[in-house]
């Protein structure tokens, strides 16, 4: 399975979830930037609003790609084996996630503006995502949403490694994930267009002024 863009596949995984369709209950928070469009594709089709949930990658230094963990909000911090694996020190850890928390930041002023995060407390939170590639931001943002206390957490994506589905299995209340691919190799794969989201599109996604393609 190959989508067009994000949209298309923000528009199959919202099938995948027609269960959840008015539900009142029912917050759709997406990791930006890539999950956002797709995320407004299921919020749209579920009537449900919209958030968003930033969390960052910590990549290995020099190989930014590789990620050694995910920070989210309230100081959640999930780490892999990768800096004991690669013997990366704990001061190269921590310029990291200094780094990365700096653009947390960032990115919540940027597109929230003065808007509060929507309450989670007793909801069903549906985290959205264009893909799983190690699930390790994933990962974070759900550990971040449980100590919000949902009722329920369910994530979502279009495509993702059987690995990532193994590990959001075990913090989820459930995993969606339409298309398992093996061998997986990465993300982009299996999008036709998998062009970077910028923060402008992200804006205009949240504030209801996007369209789909």
């Amino acid at each position: 399975m190959e989508f067009r863009d994000r949209h298309e596949a923000g528009r199959v995984l919202a099938k995948a979830l027609a269960a959840w369709q008015a539900q009142p209950e029912v917050v759709v928070l997406a990791l930006p930037r890539g999950g956002v469009p797709v995320a407004w594709e299921v919020a749209r089709a579920l009537g449900a609003p919209l958030d968003v949930l930033v969390v960052r990658k910590l990549g290995f230094p020099g190989q930014e790609e590789l990620a050694m963990g995910a920070i989210g909000p309230g100081g959640v911090r999930v780490m892999s084996d990768v800096p004991r694996l690669w013997a990366v020190s704990d001061a190269d850890v921590e310029r990291v996630v200094e780094r990365e928390q700096a653009e947390l930041a960032r990115r919540e002023r940027l597109y929230r503006g003065e808007r509060p995060p929507l309450v989670l407390a007793g909801r069903v939170a549906i985290l959205v995502d264009d893909g799983l590639a190690t699930g390790a931001t994933m990962h974070a943002a759900a550990l971040a949403v449980r100590a919000m206390h949902p009722q329920r957490i369910v994530v979502a994506v279009p495509v993702g490694s059987a690995e990532a589905v193994q590990l959001l299995n075990t913090v989820a209340d459930e995993v969606v994930c339409v298309h398992v691919p093996e061998p997986f190799r990465a993300v982009g794969l299996w999008y036709q267009d998998f062009g970077q989201t910028s923060d402008e599109e992200v804006r205009a996604l949240l504030q209801g002024e996007g369209a789909s393609p």
